[in-house]
């Protein structure tokens, strides 16, 4: 039977990816699971084939990942946007079978399969040999076989092998593959020259049908007038013009006309703007615009930046300084005229200094260093993994500095999600680079033009939207900024706060303690990099134990009764049941247990958090006047616990008269002026109690102690809270007594549940209501298509869900940023003639791209969970969904609820029967969807009569105890998976001393190329694999990295200099200079740059350049040189 990648195997030039798509389609009805994972591998080897074949691309480099393979080296300009962006959809559901429970059904696996297709015949498309148009059709998929069964077994290998690494569904290392990867060299200079031909002679689209001029007059135009630019055929200055003629184009006549023209000030043409219809693929344009760029630059000296766009997906072309790439509209003119001036003055970043003020630590150097050379090359996005406490902020301000003195950027976005964090960075920008303009966005408006503009996510949303010139243009376009910095990159970047970085055509750069790595949300993959591979790393372990630039901790564990085992009746004294009864007793009689759950929640223990205090009080680190503790922060379970412990701390203290100990909680009026108090080294409050504000991001170096009173489950705040305390802090107890460490009180078991758990149990993604009832109208209106429904009346209750999506749709307002970046499917999906007939992929894009901007009027909140609910069971119904349950319990117990308290209300008296139905088993046994619909339509307005449940707060004063208590028990903290790898490393270094390169290294002997090859296989397949060596060294040579870590032979560095002290007979100055620099290599293995010398520690007593004549530095420096060139090969 002939299947839909059948003709794959007639074409000897797709060898490469054939099989994976035929597998894929060979097992769908066998395993819908192992499909996705094929669909997954076929799609990567199809990427990599093209970049083997297109002359466009760079050539990929072997520990390029998928998604970084999809975003980078304009591979999304090669094609439709909406087809790039469908990808996706493989991407997701093959990983989503590999590393979730999540059952993917065959509708899924059926439509990663159709985009596989679509993505194949665009290939066809482009560079086939002998295309010919064909459609997917779902009847060709053949039913399973034995041989289907044996695929399968293939892969169920594969997912094995996967889930150790995201990122190897195609194993780089296997030869076949890189067989055919070199075969295609030939074909490469094959397409070179028939691509563009193929392109313009034959048609692939499948998109619905808007004519050119269509598109120009309903989206292009817009844009452009949205930006302020004038419509003129004759000003030839400011202005657009359209149909501009051109000569030298490669045609007949040698005649053209530019669909735009932009000119700009000078009387010069800044941009060409080729338009394409809705329903081409906008880089069908590429070719035209840069034949148009061509002929402009010829007639008037000088080239314009390129632009073309169907109206949907607009791209920007400056050929002299970068790849096309996809943004999310027309630049203004000035955004224009900024990028073809920085042509002219922009200068190399090596030529441009680290200001060593701002960041001169070893490593801020290399993380600036490398952020700086990529942003050169051109790519565009950035992550620096830092410890917490290791400067993060000030080696983001030295990369801006370096950035913007090179004139490669201007402008810059620094973006926090909290107000504290915004103020907290601008101070620190304002120190580190005092001359240039910055702006607080939540203060100063005003001052918006600055050249750094700091900013919370909501904030600059809203500005986009609403601050507008004096033309009505909006002031914040998308060529404003160039730059964005990301602080605390693992949190507020995904669901709608992504559309600023889709917005703004700007480069990013990340800054985390602690990425975000989960199947649904990425660090990472936001940043279109593989897992654990970061552009720099710099972890805890090695800035606490190796470099000494953070502190570590001494932790103390206490557990005590109550919190551990909670209340039990019959534990309890005879005066502490009296206590009880009168505390718990409730209608339903008296408990009798109160589950430690509830403690610290809703019941608070006078004892349990007297003795928390005291414990603090007694043994936590004094201050430097020795009368009390030092700065403490005291992390709560949740508000009124926060409350209660301060209450009760100034009940034990009140001698301090409710300075000490205060609250720093949001919605608490004085919360920022607590927190700013607690910020001054001496002064009161000395402790603040929080329950999250002060988690992340607060940098108080004075902070001594952290006490842990509520429970963590996640890993990434767990570390970011350990994280206040880890600063360093000069002179802290006095002259030249600095702070050495910290103490870590935990009262929770926390330390216990990461040694089990060390990687946490992250909370899932939450979704609002309404967009949760959107997702659930779309799926049904798709179910409502089968013929098992094609009665009237369940065609009447898809007729009315249509009417309420497209409803929806329409009123979304292009006005919205997060709309204008959705709006072509706006445009599609608010048809209503469009859901007639709804295909899988129409009702993913409609799930994917519009569910999230979904607005709505109604206030009933009730009401619309109800709407949630009632659809969630209709879903479970009609898809056999796990739900079912769950669901039904909620709606019983909420009818119950109303019958029992609320009964004599008016409404809900009219809704009795319905309401007493419900409690029914043969309503639910039915799984009546026309019922379950009239029950919605029917009580979704007497839902907000259900009071709301009121959990009552009990005070007790029960006696506890101590059951468990350890101090100074050494934890690992690091639980990334950076660390792994070094510690394989530094062990393997140590234990293989004599080996004999790495003993050539310790003694100074200069090691040969086979040497270095041998180094190579040990640190790049015996104890990991190169991106492991990159993601933790960069690029460190190996033999360097020897030294570093296994030090070197003081002998064997004094030889070194045993010709220099023979010839020169140095005096007793230039001994001790040798003895210092002798210690230094002994320590760090070389000396990395000569002019070291002339810093500490070799500034004193005696500098090099007094203590030498000219001739004894030039040999001295020859002597340095060559103890490192030992360690490298030519």
């Amino acid at each position: 039977m002939e299947m839909n990648f059948s003709f794959l195997g007639e074409k000897r030039e797709y060898e490469l990816f054939a099989s994976a798509c035929i597998d894929a389609e060979r097992i769908l009805e066998s395993s819908p699971v192992m499909s996705a994972v094929a669909s997954r591998k076929a799609l990567e080897l199809c990427v990599k084939w093209v970049y083997s074949i297109d002359s466009v691309l760079k050539p990929i480099e072997y520990r390029e990942g998928l998604q970084s393979l999809l975003h980078n080296n304009g591979f999304p300009s090669l094609m439709d946007y909406t087809l790039w962006k469908r990808l996706q959809y493989i991407v997701r559901n093959g990983n989503e079978s590999v590393h979730t429970s999540k059952r993917l059904d065959r509708d899924d696996a059926v439509l990663s399969l159709n985009i596989l297709f679509d993505f194949v015949e665009w290939i066809d498309y482009c560079y086939g040999r002998d295309y010919i148009e064909r459609d997917f059709d779902e009847a060709k998929i053949p039913d399973a076989t034995k041989e289907a069964e044996s695929i399968q077994e293939q892969y169920k290998q594969v997912i094995k092998d996967v889930q150790k690494n995201a990122d190897k569904i195609v194993d780089e290392k296997d030869k076949e593959i890189e067989r055919l990867l070199k075969m295609n060299e030939e074909l490469r200079q094959e397409m070179k020259a028939k691509k563009s031909k193929n392109v313009k002679e034959r048609e692939y689209t499948y998109d619905p049908n808007m004519p050119e001029w269509l598109t120009r007059k309903r989206y292009i135009d817009a844009d452009l007038k949205a930006n302020g630019y004038i419509f003129d055929q004759d000003a030839k200055r400011n202005c657009v013009e359209v149909e501009y003629p051109v000569a030298g184009m490669p045609n007949e006549t040698g005649t053209g006309y530019v669909d735009y023209v932009i000119w700009g000030d000078t009387g010069k043409i800044i941009a060409v703007l080729e338009a394409k219809k809705a329903s081409e693929s906008a880089d069908k344009g590429r070719n035209q615009a840069k034949l148009y760029a061509d002929c402009i630059q010829n007639m008037q000296g000088f080239r314009p930046v390129m632009f073309y766009t169907n109206g949907f997906e607009t791209y920007l072309w400056d050929d002299e300084n970068s790849a096309p790439r996809v943004v999310s509209g027309m630049f203004p003119q000035k955004d224009i005229n900024a990028m073809i001036e920085r042509r002219y003055i922009k200068k190399p970043v090596s030529s441009v200094q680290i200001d060593e003020e701002i960041t001169n630590r070893w490593y801020q150097l290399r993380a600036v260093t490398k952020c700086c050379e990529n942003y050169e090359k051109g790519i565009r996005k950035c992550l620096l993994v830092m410890a917490t406490g290791t400067g993060k902020t000030r080696t983001a301000a030295s990369v801006v500095d370096v950035m913007t003195r090179s004139q490669i950027m201007g402008r810059v976005l620094f973006l926090a999600d909290r107000k504290e964090l915004v103020k907290q960075a601008k101070n620190a920008f304002s120190s580190y680079i005092p001359n240039t303009t910055m702006c607080n966005l939540l203060l100063n408006k005003d001052e918006r033009n600055a050249n750094i503009v700091f900013s919370t996510y909501p904030t600059i949303l809203h500005a986009i939207d609403t601050m507008k010139n004096s033309d009505g243009s909006r002031f914040f376009s998308p060529g404003h900024f160039d730059l964005i910095v990301i602080d605390e990159a693992h949190r507020s970047i995904f669901n709608k706060y992504r559309a600023i970085f889709e917005y703004f055509d700007a480069c990013l750069l990340g800054l985390t303690a602690t990425p975000k790595k989960t199947v649904h949300q990425s660090t990472y993959e936001f940043f279109d990099m593989k897992n654990n591979m970061p552009t720099d790393v710099y972890e805890y372990d090695e800035a606490v134990n190796k470099d000494h630039v953070l502190v570590p901790f001494y932790l103390i564990e206490t557990a005590t009764q109550i919190p551990d085992d909670g209340i039990t009746y019959e534990d309890l004294d005879e005066e502490e049941r009296e206590a009880y009864e009168d505390e718990f007793y409730e209608d339903e009689g008296l408990p009798e247990r109160i589950p430690p759950e509830r403690i610290n929640k809703y019941i608070f223990n006078i004892d349990t958090v007297d003795m928390m205090i005291s414990d603090l009080m007694n043994n936590g680190i004094k201050h430097k006047n020795g009368n009390h503790v030092g700065k403490t922060i005291i992390f709560a379970q949740n508000k009124k616990h926060a409350q209660f412990i301060v209450e009760r701390f100034d009940k034990l203290y009140p001698q301090y008269k409710g300075a000490f100990c205060k609250l720093v909680v949001c919605d608490e009026p004085y919360a920022e002026k607590n927190l700013e108090d607690f910020k001054k080294a001496d002064e009161y409050p000395f402790i603040t109690v929080t329950v999250d504000m002060l988690e992340t991001g607060v940098d108080v170096p004075e902070i001594t102690n952290l006490v842990f009173a509520k429970k963590v489950y996640s890993r990434i705040k767990f570390d970011q809270m350990i994280g206040r305390g880890t600063r360093l802090c000069s002179n802290l107890f006095g002259e030249g007594e600095d702070k050495k460490e910290f103490y870590v009180f935990d009262y929770m078991r926390n330390f216990q549940f990461f040694d089990e758990h060390p990687k946490g149990k992250e909370l899932g993604v939450t979704i609002a209501p309404i967009t949760a009832r959107f997702i659930r109208m779309v799926q049904i209106i798709r179910l409502l298509q089968d013929v098992s429904y094609a009665e009237m009346d369940y065609q009447v209750i898809r007729e009315d869900m249509v009417d309420h999506v497209v409803r929806d749709v329409q009123g979304m307002n292009p006005e919205r940023i997060e709309v204008r970046l959705e709006l072509r499917y706006v445009e599609q999906y608010k048809v209503r003639k469009v859901y007639e007939c709804l295909d899988d992929v129409s009702k993913e894009e409609i799930i994917g791209h519009l569910a999230k901007l979904v607005v709505s009027g109604e206030k009933d909140e009730a009401a619309i969970n109800f709407d949630v609910t009632m659809y969630g069971l209709m879903l479970s119904a009609m898809a056999g969904g796990k739900n079912f349950g769950k669901l039904k319990r909620h709606v019983v117990s909420n009818a119950n609820t109303l019958l029992s308290e609320c009964a004599t209300i008016p409404d809900v008296k009219a809704k009795i029967p319905e309401l007493k139905e419900l409690t029914n088993d043969n309503y639910w046994n039915a799984k009546d969807i026309l019922k379950f619909e009239e029950t919605r339509k029917s009580l979704r307005d007497i839902m907000k009569f259900i009071p709301q449940k009121k959990v009552k707060i009990h005070y007790t004063d029960f006696e506890d105890e101590v059951v468990f208590r350890e101090e100074g028990r050494k934890v690992d903290m690091g639980s990334s998976d950076f660390e792994d790898y070094r510690a394989k490393v530094n062990e393997y270094v140590e234990a293989h001393k004599n080996q004999p390169a790495i003993n050539k290294l310790l003694h100074n002997e200069p090691i040969t190329a086979d040497d270095y090859k041998e180094l190579e296989r040990i640190f790049t397949e015996e104890l990991g694999t190169v991106e492991d060596y990159q993601t933790n060294y960069q690029d460190t040579p190996f033999g360097l990295l020897i030294r570093k870590i296994a030090k070197m032979d003081r002998d064997a560095a004094y030889a070194a200099f045993s010709t220099f002290i023979a010839e020169e007979r140095p005096n007793a100055e230039q001994i001790h200079f040798i003895e210092q620099v002798v210690d230094y290599v002994v320590e760090n293995g070389y000396i990395n740059n000569v002019l070291d010398l002339m810093k500490a520690p070799f500034d004193r007593p005696y500098k090099f350049s007094v203590i030498f004549t000219r001739e004894e530095q030039i040999k001295f420096v020859q002597v340095i040189n060559s103890i490192k060139s030992n360690a490298l090969v030519a």
